[in-house]
């Protein structure tokens, strides 16, 4: 057995750190100095309530064993549930941007949301290998001490009942909690997320099939049900529609990206972060980043994300386990999606959404799910034989 992580892995994930540090320093430093009088507010609150805690979280995931994550999975989610749940009270739940989304606990503040990107996924891939069989996804070894149900003869696959609707529920009642809040985006990375690993759990394909189906649906209800995620839609297929209203962002994160040319202007000379790009230290830092660092910026940057999907992605594939595997591939295929999401976004070539940047937006709970993740995707990495 492998005792060392996987070091590539290590390597992309500090420079995407180090290069979200840069840029959220150079990007929040007017804003922060306009509301706290502190050019470093912002960047001082992100490392000390979103890395530092998130470094802590990765190493304490990183060396438990893997078992307990499959053990606790359904307890975990329940607790993120309950505290998703919470947003909705009053005093210690808080709205902003008109959006339930945040718990205040004394000096403690966080998003239930993002860390139930995590919980999902690991709720997902112990749910389907106990419904599914421990044995990998492409043939391989079996977990130790599994033994086939009794009640169904052995090449027997998984009823319809004991997959696909105990699966449909269970995405039923996270989709209730994040539509009210309202939080589709996160709602669709977690369901596109659960889709990706439901198929690779081999169950039938015309399962997959009619969740897609389901899931289509769903989404043209909503949108249909709040005009402002249609007139999203609306603005995507025709920019010009609207430049000064519901199609500004879109605008002047073009103009960032466009100007930002070949090399970029330079760390600290972007214009769009004057107060020109909304949420410029969240959803649209990209935009900023690619001002400042040009087209090679980048190209870097998507190569990083590339690299972290072919680790990630290896690490599943050699994985020892049904578990292993299935959750190696929910977190590789959480933060890559979630990036690309937030890229085509700010370039046009998908629907804005408020997905953040892994690794480079501001957001403490995001980044620390998003670290925790990491640990874990490392700790399956070690496990690997030779």
């Amino acid at each position: 057995m492998k005792k060392h992580p996987d070091y590539i892995l290590i390597g992309v994930v500090v420079i995407l750190i180090i290069l979200g540090i840069l840029i959220l320093a150079s990007v929040s430093a007017p804003l922060s100095q306009q509301r706290f009088g502190n050019t470093y507010y912002f960047l001082n609150h992100q490392l000390l309530f979103g890395l530092l805690p998130g470094i802590l979280l990765a190493f304490l995931v990183f060396k438990i064993r893997l078992d307990f994550f499959k053990k606790w999975a359904s307890p975990l989610l329940l607790i993120n549930l309950i505290l998703l749940a919470m947003v909705f009270l009053p005093k210690i739940g808080y709205s902003a941007g008109g959006a339930a989304r945040w718990l205040s606990l004394g000096p403690i503040s966080f998003q239930p949301s993002e860390f139930l990107k995590l919980t999902s996924i690991l709720y997902f891939a112990a749910w389907l290998t106990s419904r599914t069989g421990a044995k990998k996804f492409g043939g391989g070894r079996t977990e130790k001490g599994y033994n086939p149900p009794t009640a169904l003869p052995p090449k027997a696959g998984p009823s319809f009942g004991q997959t696909f609707v105990a699966f449909l529920i269970v995405i039923g009642l996270i989709s209730s909690l994040l539509i009210f809040q309202p939080d589709i985006s996160t709602l669709g990375i977690i369901v596109l997320v659960a889709t990706l690993m439901y198929f690779l759990a081999e169950t039938p394909l015309w399962h997959s099939i009619l969740f897609v189906l389901l899931g289509a649906g769903g989404l043209l209800t909503l949108i249909k049900l709040a005009p402002y995620r249609a007139a999203r839609l609306l603005v995507f297929l025709k920019p010009e529609i609207d430049p000064m209203g519901i199609g500004y962002q879109i605008k002047q994160a073009l103009i960032a990206v466009g100007s930002g040319g070949i090399s970029g202007l330079g760390l600290g000379m972007s214009q769009q972060r004057l107060g020109f790009l909304p949420q410029s230290i969240s959803d649209s830092i990209f935009a900023i980043l690619a001002e400042e660092t040009g087209f090679i910026g980048c190209l870097i940057l998507i190569f990083l994300f590339l690299i972290f999907l072919w680790r990630g992605f290896e690490i599943a594939k050699v994985s020892q386990n049904k578990f292993s595997q299935l959750a190696a591939l929910g977190i590789t295929s959480w933060i890559t999606l979630q990036a690309l999401t937030n890229i085509g976004s700010m370039i046009g070539i998908l629907p804005l959404t408020g997905i953040p940047l892994p690794f480079i937006s501001y957001g403490g709970s995001a980044l620390v799910s998003e670290l925790a993740g990491v640990g874990i995707l490392l700790n399956i990495s070690k496990q690997i034989s030779r």
